[in-house]
């Protein structure tokens, strides 16, 4: 009978270890999968944070572009207006590949005004490649200017 009931005992102390043991893997598992799911919302959280924060930051970089180039647009404007009643203060003819780069100088200025004013600084435009492309542009008008004072006729 001791053995009997030594073995039953033991058979229960098994029993019940399984079922606690079960409960608790249960019981990790479904904490574990809050777990992940707190993790994931935090993810989504710092994501949608991180777009704010660098729309807010491309807006800012936007602002302070947008004044740098209005006033080097500007700048050309003077100059082209310079250029044009320098043509006008001189009795000699001006050649007219002169009169021509200047015009089209002119109207450079005007496109790369268009321009600015027409991009949308938005979640849908690739800002980089447009800072890229108008800085060439930029650039360009300012050789060209550069060039319109050269004399390269020997």
């Amino acid at each position: 009978m001791k053995k009997s009931i030594s073995t039953l005992a033991f058979l229960i102390f098994i029993a019940g270890t399984l079922m606690i043991s079960c409960k608790s893997s249960t019981k990790e598992e479904t904490e574990s999968q809050e777990k992940v799911q707190d993790a994931r919302e935090n993810v989504q959280d710092a994501k949608d944070s991180l777009v704010v924060a660098k729309k807010a930051a491309t807006a800012e970089e936007w602002k302070a572009f947008k004044n740098e180039t209005d006033s080097v647009i500007n700048d050309n404007k003077a100059r082209i207006a310079e250029l044009k009643l320098k043509m006008k203060k001189t009795d000699e003819s001006i050649d007219a590949k002169y009169q021509k780069n200047i015009d089209i100088l002119e109207q450079k200025n005007k496109d790369l005004k268009v321009k600015m004013d027409t991009y949308k600084n938005d979640a849908n435009s690739d800002w980089q490649s447009f800072k890229r492309e108008f800085n060439h542009d930029m650039d360009e008008i300012g050789q060209a200017f550069k060039d319109l004072t050269v004399d390269n006729k020997k």
